[in-house]
């Protein structure tokens, strides 16, 4: 597909009865010089967790705490969004996740503008399968979801233990590296060139493309929507050609399922670009970012890393926990379809919720100790970051996969992941991850 091709694609997705799917505000929405204070100091009515210098200074669990306690459906509205609800309590949060009548998810999953407001110039305008409701959602879902059932997560388990152990035995012993670069990047790289049957030399380029789709404009990556579209449009047309010989011989891999695919055969650009992006973020963040929080996490708690050692069969139930604690996506976003009340707010229909996932997750009313990682919590299998729902993650058996086969071979060769510095943090409210893990290896005696 040429580049014009892919324009003339995207504008025709952008008529005013298709969703629109555009990124939060870029760095120049937010102070980024005066100091966050205290959230005991600061003005309840100012507060607003999408502020990606909450997450990047790791500032956000005093805050949501607060919000818990005090405003637990805090409302926020600006130009660029219009209004908007956090909702911060596990109770809350889940109630709108499983209710698809009366919150839809046609609008976008991420903060976005206002329904009935013009897409902003150089925006993209594209569509994804968990960006619709039933029953478009799931006739789109179906097509690729087989790859994840247990049956292929189980046909995929031995290439990711060979490719674990591959990684883990060519790091370095006593030298300080960058965890997140060498083994979190890396493996989750490699899982999405075998599930898009992407050419494996060029593999780094589905971690670049899913990192612009999340990215803040003026976070160091991009600078705009526009060099967002550009970057992503390189992106489709990549993809488009391998839809293409896909259609004449396909494999089995998520390119051919939805080349193949009565429901996404004939897709749109626009809509072959969101699903796209829905496939490799969902396939990146939330593995990358638990593989790296599970390192800083055991060694934040280091008589749950000792009990690990002492029982490997924690493994499995540690790693749900893991998965709770870290919450790689912070948020995901709703839109009341009609007027309501959460709590004691009154919601307008057309006004966006955001679930944070993050908050709901360190809800004391639920968790016991949220805030500490527990690796056999009882109940750490209820926790919030696969969503709950028709939306819930379609990947959530082979994230865990990864999480487990990982540790598996770690406590095989590796007395201890030393982490020798402070970690650097993702500039963004929605993907809650690393980018700079500082680690040493100690080897087994």
């Amino acid at each position: 597909m040429s580049e014009a091709v892919a324009d003339e694609g995207m504008a025709a997705g952008a008529s005013e009865d298709k969703p629109r799917v555009v990124e939060r505000q870029g760095l120049d929405a937010w102070d980024m010089e005066s100091p966050i204070p205290p959230a005991s100091e600061a003005s309840l009515d100012e507060i607003n967790m999408v502020n990606p210098r909450m997450f990047a200074e790791d500032r956000w669990g005093e805050y949501f705490a607060r919000l818990r306690a005090e405003d637990p459906v805090h409302f926020n509205e600006t130009e660029f969004t219009g209004r908007y609800w956090s909702l911060t309590r596990y109770d809350d949060i889940k109630a709108v996740d499983v209710d698809d009548e009366n919150f839809t998810s046609e609008h976008g999953i991420t903060l976005g503008i206002p329904v009935d407001a013009a897409l902003p110039e150089g925006a993209l305008d594209v569509r994804m399968f968990i960006a619709m409701d039933n029953p478009q959602h799931q006739e789109q879902r179906s097509t690729v979801a087989p790859i994840v059932a247990p049956m292929g997560v189980k046909t995929l388990e031995p290439i990711i233990r060979e490719r674990v152990i591959k990684i883990l035995d060519s790091l370095p012993i006593g030298e300080e590296f960058n965890w997140v670069e060498k083994v979190s990047i890396e493996l989750t790289t490699q899982m999405l060139a075998t599930l898009f049957d992407f050419p494996f030399d060029q593999r780094a380029k589905l971690t670049f493309w899913s990192d612009v789709a999340t990215a803040v404009p003026g976070a160091g990556l991009i600078e705009s929507e526009e060099e967002r579209r550009e970057i992503l449009i390189e992106c489709l047309m990549v993809f488009t050609e391998l839809f293409e010989q896909r259609k004449a011989n396909p494999g089995n891999d998520l390119v051919s399922m939805l080349a193949q695919g009565e429901k996404t055969k004939d897709m749109a650009p626009y809509e072959f670009l969101g699903n796209l992006m829905l496939l490799i973020v969902g396939g990146n963040d939330t593995t990358r970012n638990s593989i790296s929080g599970s390192v800083l996490g055991l060694n934040k708690f280091p008589a749950e890393y000792d009990k690990l050692r002492a029982n490997h069969g924690l493994i499995p139930n540690m790693v749900a926990e893991i998965i709770r604690w870290q919450t790689p996506l912070a948020y995901m976003r709703r839109t009341a379809n009609s007027d309501c009340v959460i709590g004691d707010k009154d919601i307008k229909a057309g006004d966006q919720i955001l679930m944070w996932y993050v908050s709901g997750n360190r809800d004391d009313s639920h968790f016991d100790r949220p805030d500490d990682i527990i690796i056999d919590r009882p109940n750490a299998r209820q926790h919030l970051s696969f969503g709950f729902g028709v939306h819930r993650c379609m990947g959530n058996r082979l994230a865990e996969m990864q999480l487990r086969v990982l540790w598996e071979e770690i406590m095989k060769r590796f007395e201890f992941i030393e982490v020798v510095g402070e970690p650097e943090r993702t500039m963004s409210s929605f993907v809650k991850g690393y980018t700079k893990l500082p680690v040493k290896l100690h080897a087994k005696a």
